[in-house]
C-alpha cells in the first residue's frame, strides 16, 4: 500500500482494495497500522478524497525479494512472465522500482510502457497450453533433473530422464535445452504431457552458453531441414512476392542463383527444399507466377495437385 501511494499519489479506499484485492475494511486497518508505524500518510474527505503521503516522504528501494529481482529481466516480457509463473513478483518489482524513482523518471518510465509494447507471438496463432512450464523453469533454475513423457513424432511418447540447462521463446513458442544423456536436445514445451520433478541435482557444464547454443541449433536446423533442390521461373510478380511467401533461406537462396530475366522478366533460380511434399505446398502459394522445372517427380506432383484442384471446380 505504501508503494502504490508513493508511485501514484492520492487513492481511495476502493481503489486500493481492488490493486491489492483486499477488503475496504482491510485498507482502513492497514492504513492504521501505517499511521501508527510512522508513516506520514493522511486522508481528504469527500467524492474528490483518498489517502496520500506527506508531500516529500519516500521510502527506499527495500524489500526486493530473490524472485522479484529475476522478474525485472522479464520487464519488457509481461505475457511470458505470466507463462513461468513470475506475473505477480514482476508487478511488485515494477512497483518498487518505481517508488523508489524521482517523480521525473517515475513519469518517463510510465510513458515508456505508454508507447511501446512487445507482443511476441507470431500472426494467425492461437496460444498453446503450457501446463508444465513453471515446473520446468523452477527445475532449470534449481538445477535439478527432471522425469518428462514427451511426444515425439518420430518415436512416440515416452518418458526419459532430463538435465534442464534453459529455456527459449522462441516467436511465441517455448523450448527446453537439456542434456540427455551426453547430448544436448531442444524440447517443445507444449509436447511435454507430464513432469515428475526429481531431488537429485546436476553439475551444469561450466563451457555452456545458452544464447550460443540456440543460435548454432537454430541456424543447424534451418540447414539441415532441406534435403534437396529444385529448379524453378519465376515471372516478376512472383518474385516480389516471394519475399512474403518464401522462407528466408529459401527466399535468400533464389536472389543468389537468379539468372538474368529473360525478355518477359521471368528468371530461372535454384532453391533448397526440406522433401517433394513439402515443396509442393511451398511452392504453390505463388500459383502461376511459378513454375517447377525440375527435379521431374515435384513437377509432377505439382501438377497433379493442381488437376485434382481444378476438378473440384469442373
Amino acid at each position: 500500500m505504501l508503494l502504490l501511494l508513493q508511485t501514484r499519489g492520492r487513492m481511495t479506499a476502493p481503489e486500493l482494495a481492488a490493486e491489492l484485492e483486499v477488503s475496504v475494511r482491510t485498507v482502513y486497518r492497514d492504513v492504521e497500522s501505517l499511521s501508527a508505524a510512522g508513516v506520514p500518510v493522511y486522508a481528504d474527505r469527500g467524492p474528490a478524497g483518498g489517502y496520500q503521503l506527506l508531500d516529500g516522504y519516500r521510502t527506499k528501494l527495500t524489500g526486493l525479494t530473490s524472485d522479484e529481482a529475476v522478474s525485472l529481466f522479464l520487464a519488457g516480457l509481461p505475457g511470458p512472465a505470466a507463462e513461468l509463473g513470475m506475473g505477480a513478483v514482476l508487478a511488485g518489482a515494477q512497483l518498487k522500482l518505481l517508488a523508489a524513482l524521482p517523480p521525473e523518471l517515475r513519469e518517463r518510465a510510465a510513458h515508456m510502457r505508454e508507447l511501446f509494447h512487445l507482443d511476441a507471438p507470431g500472426w494467425f496463432r492461437d496460444p498453446e497450453p503450457i501446463p508444465f512450464l513453471t515446473e520446468i523453469g523452477d527445475a532449470v533454475w534449481a538445477r535439478r533433473r527432471l522425469r518428462v513423457r514427451y511426444r515425439s513424432w518420430r518415436r512416440g511418447e515416452q518418458w526419459t530422464t532430463l538435465d534442464p540447462l534453459g529455456v527459449v521463446l522462441k516467436a511465441g513458442l517455448w523450448y527446453l535445452v537439456a542434456a540427455a544423456g551426453d547430448k544436448i536436445r531442444t524440447y517443445r514445451v507444449t509436447r511435454v504431457s507430464a513432469v515428475e520433478p526429481l531431488e537429485e541435482e546436476f553439475a551444469r557444464p561450466d563451457d555452456f552458453d545458452l544464447a550460443k547454443f540456440w543460435q548454432d541449433w537454430t541456424e543447424r536446423f534451418e540447414r539441415d531441414s532441406y534435403t534437396a533442390q529444385a529448379e524453378i521461373r519465376l515471372s516478376p510478380v512472383g518474385r516480389a512476392k516471394a519475399v512474403h511467401l518464401m522462407a528466408p533461406a529459401v527466399h535468400r537462396a533464389m536472389e543468389e542463383t537468379a539468372s538474368a530475366p529473360d525478355a518477359d522478366g521471368w528468371i530461372h533460380a535454384t532453391v533448397p527444399i526440406e522433401s517433394v511434399h513439402h515443396a509442393v505446398v511451398d511452392l504453390l502459394k505463388l500459383g502461376p507466377e511459378l513454375e517447377v522445372l525440375a527435379p521431374m517427380d515435384l513437377r509432377e506432383a505439382v501438377r497433379r495437385r493442381l488437376a485434382e484442384t481444378a476438378a473440384l471446380y469442373e
